[in-house]
């Protein structure tokens, strides 16, 4: 796993590509790839890359890479899990190879397909070749994006890519600004959830496509989508044969990121989709997984019990971790600059730890991510089916019986958990999907954010969709298609890319490679295909996986409800750490900037503190950005951000 940097120039912009610069950038993304660093120069072009050994340790994998020809190069960052067959294919047709790693398939199939290259690929990619002779520049990112890149593309034409934004920052073709197009979307959804960033003028390539630039002028294509199938088209074999090639399809994924040259391990959170790989991993390698979990001190917060339930069915070499509150604040600000952006999920900071952790016994890891996604994991999907199917009937019931009734539930007391359930129903709220679903399970809904944001800055942002790159992605889907269908390929197509960026980051911080065998595309798209009963079927989530792995893993953790990673942010907001909200969200730094009513922030804060349920997570959004700021946009020491640092805390 690596890093890879650069700019292409055309002769118009009249500024040059040199060195110093492309070895600025990639410096920047050294803790992706700690093993090996080289650049590519010559007019007009510049690349940079760091290398994470994983497959051909020799140094014949060094990048950037040169064709045989010397006519292509590539730097590249992933692993193409297929890379052993198409090696063996491409060799049968005489193409010749100086090593053994799959970078140098990439480039062959380069030479062979173009940048249909990519639909021979089985893996998680983010690469750039350039043809010298045609001098075009091609980048392409994977089918899900699992592995990040984000590009500038500036109005003389020059474009800056990068596989961390910070990256493309230090290219000095940036400057570093909030995007104020794109923070609606932040507010309501934990992080921007289309194809822009919070940094103005940056935008990420989106999963599954490819951008080609020559001259100045790009063009993006998409190469791959998951397929939306209707209801009834679905594969309607006997459900017995559907869960037995579905559980052959996750072992050959599981199997496939097997692929390495170094160690190996799992990240075991107790959940069925963590105990899952681990029971695969389990039966396909001689030797015991390694496995690694994390908790925090707090009795709520720690689900360790069940991840050593699963270690010790399969007796696997455990490690665990266990983090305080004062590890947790003090690695905050750290953390935010490898994300690049404002952490959106506190678990990303446990996630760092038991990085940092495996990262001491193995260099690659294999995680859950894409399960619920894909096969409906979110008890959010449950709530909001049976809200939408409850609100027609309601609907029929006489518009004045309504009004009062929604009238009568949202004067209950703030306090009350069930209070605030019936709030987030059709008792309450209108009965379409914006109302029930992206309004009912955003961060800041959209009132929310007309009451919190400035009226200066409400009247620049006009009347904004916090819902947008959803509602694009709700376009493409089918119209005879289903409203789980629908829900899941919106998830697919946003939400999901986060978890894909936290899961990176936070694991490269640690220069630890994580695979996601649940988004192996075959098994996602055979996934797709089945009865929606398979995915959820009643109160039961991911169904199908429950069924195939009957008799693999504990009674105890196929009945499990999902829960997430509970961090008890919410506590500490309220104790030991309440000085981050006076210092974060209600102190002059942030008052200053002029985002928000200080008065709603003032509200929002005395509620929290006097224990109303509810807005841990908006306070969180708050601190992250204005840390953000504070680091990318006024260029402060990490390390310096947190007044009088925090005592006892291990460094990150």
């Amino acid at each position: 796993m690596c890093g890879i940097c650069g700019i292409a120039s055309p002769a118009r912009a009249g500024t040059p590509v040199d060195e110093p610069t492309i070895v600025r950038m990639r410096e920047t993304l050294v803790h992706r790839g700690p093993d090996d660093a080289g650049t590519f120069l010559e007019q007009g072009i510049g690349l940079g890359h760091r290398r994470l050994t994983i497959v051909d340790l020799t140094t014949a994998g060094h990048q950037p890479m040169l064709s045989a020809d010397g006519r292509h190069v590539i730097v590249y960052n992933g692993e193409v899990y297929n890379h052993p067959t198409l090696m063996q294919d491409l060799t049968a047709a005489g193409v010749g190879y100086r090593s053994t790693c799959d970078t140098e398939t990439v480039l062959h199939l380069y030479q062979r397909h173009g940048p249909r290259c990519v639909e021979h690929l089985r893996g998680m990619f983010a690469f750039a070749i350039w043809d010298r002779a045609e001098r075009t520049l091609l980048l392409a990112r994977d089918r899900f994006g699992v592995k990040p890149l984000y590009y500038h593309h500036a109005e003389d034409g020059t474009l800056v890519f990068g596989s961390e934004i910070k990256a493309v920052l230090a290219s000095g073709r940036v400057r570093p600004a909030l995007n104020l197009a794109a923070f609606p979307d932040y507010l309501a959804n934990h992080a921007p959830s289309g194809d822009d960033t919070l940094f103005e003028g940056v935008r990420r390539l989106p999963p599954g496509h490819t951008l080609l630039w020559q001259d100045g002028t790009i063009r993006l294509t998409r190469y791959w989508d998951l397929p939306v199938v209707p209801e009834g088209a679905r594969d309607e074999r006997p459900e017995a044969d559907l869960v037995e090639e579905w559980r052959d399809r996750f072992r050959e994924a599981v199997r496939l990121r097997l692929m390495a040259d170094v160690p190996l391990g799992m990240f075991l959170s107790g959940g069925i989709d963590s105990a899952a790989i681990t029971a695969m991993m389990s039966q396909l390698v001689s030797e015991p997984v390694r496995t690694f979990s994390v908790a925090f001190e707090e009795r709520e917060a720690n689900e360790l019990r069940y991840a050593q339930l699963v270690a010790e069915r399969y007796r696997t070499e455990h490690h665990e971790i266990v983090l305080s509150p004062a590890d947790f604040v003090a690695a905050l600000p750290r953390l935010i600059w490898h994300e690049d952006e404002p952490i959106a999920h506190p678990s990303s900071v446990a996630l760092h730890f038991v990085s940092r952790l495996a990262a001491e016994h193995v260099k690659v890891v294999l995680t859950g991510e894409g399960s619920d996604e894909t096969l409906a994991g979110y008890n959010r999907y449950r709530v909001s089916l049976l809200n939408l199917r409850l609100a027609g009937i309601w609907g029929h019931l006489p518009g004045m019986v309504r009004s009062e009734v929604a009238r009568g539930v949202r004067g209950l007391p703030q306090r009350s958990r069930w209070a605030r359930r019936f709030r987030r129903t059709f008792l309450a709220l209108p009965g379409d999907l914006d109302s029930l679903y992206f309004d009912n399970f955003a961060v800041f809904d959209r009132a929310m954010q007309r009451d919190l944001l400035a009226p200066d800055l409400l009247a620049r942002l006009g009347d904004p969709d916090p819902y947008a790159p959803f509602h694009r992605a709700l376009d493409r889907v089918p119209a005879d298609s289903t409203t789980l269908d629908r829900l899941l390929y919106a998830d697919i197509s946003t939400y999901l890319h986060e978890l894909l960026m936290k899961q990176d980051q936070m694991s490269m911080a640690a220069s630890i490679e994580s695979r996601v065998p649940f988004l192996d595309h075959p098994l996602a798209e055979f996934t797709a295909r089945l009865p929606s009963r398979l995915k959820l079927r009643g109160y039961t989530t991911k169904a199908v996986l429950r069924r195939a792995m009957q008799g693999l893993l504990p009674e105890e953790i196929l009945s499990r409800r999902k829960m997430g990673f509970p961090v008890p942010v919410a506590g500490w907001l309220r104790g030991p750490y309440r000085g981050l909200l006076d210092e974060f969200v209600t102190g002059p730094r942030p008052t200053a900037r002029g985002l928000f009513r200080p008065e709603a922030v003032r509200t929002m804060v005395a509620e929290h503190l006097a224990g109303v349920p509810g807005h841990w997570e908006r306070l969180w959004a708050l601190i992250n950005l204005e840390i953000w700021q504070r680091v990318f946009l006024e260029g402060e020491d990490p390390g310096q951000i947190l007044p009088g640092g925090v005592p006892g805390a291990r460094a990150a």
